[in-house]
């Protein structure tokens, strides 16, 4: 309900704005920067945005594991709620970091070769996902 409330507001001020004649541009959240945590042998394969940070997924060729770390844009001390999270699709088990951190969640690892995956991260409340992805 929040997010709908929020939307209506800026739907109405985008509409008063644009009718005197001022271009409106929205934010683009800034991209965190993947930090190494899943190991050497990874690489990243795939990104989803967060409004504070990144959810980075990664892929080791020489022992088939994907790795989920969600980094923060800009690190502090103060401790936020974070979470990665990796399972093959179509099963409910789950691989997750979740707890409140400065800095990153994560590395969460899962063996899936010849498999789609489902994967997430968040932060502060924010999740994003894909899901039946990376197959095979």
């Amino acid at each position: 309900m929040k997010k709908l409330l929020k939307r209506a507001a800026l739907g109405a001020a985008v509409t008063t704005v644009a009718a005197a004649g001022v271009a409106v541009t929205p934010a683009v959240a800034e991209a965190a920067t993947y930090n190494g945590v899943c190991g050497s042998g990874y690489s990243v394969i795939d990104t989803l945005p967060l409004q504070d940070g990144t959810v980075f997924l990664t892929y080791n060729r020489s022992n088939g594991n994907n790795c989920v770390v969600t980094v923060r844009t800009h690190p502090s001390s103060y401790l936020v709620d974070m979470s990665a999270s990796i399972k093959k699709s179509g099963t409910t088990q789950w691989k997750q970091d979740l707890d409140f951190y400065t800095t990153y969640a994560g590395p969460v690892y899962l063996h899936a070769p010849g498999s789609c995956i489902d994967w997430e991260g968040g932060i502060n409340g924010e999740i994003n996902h894909q899901f039946n992805s990376h197959c095979g």
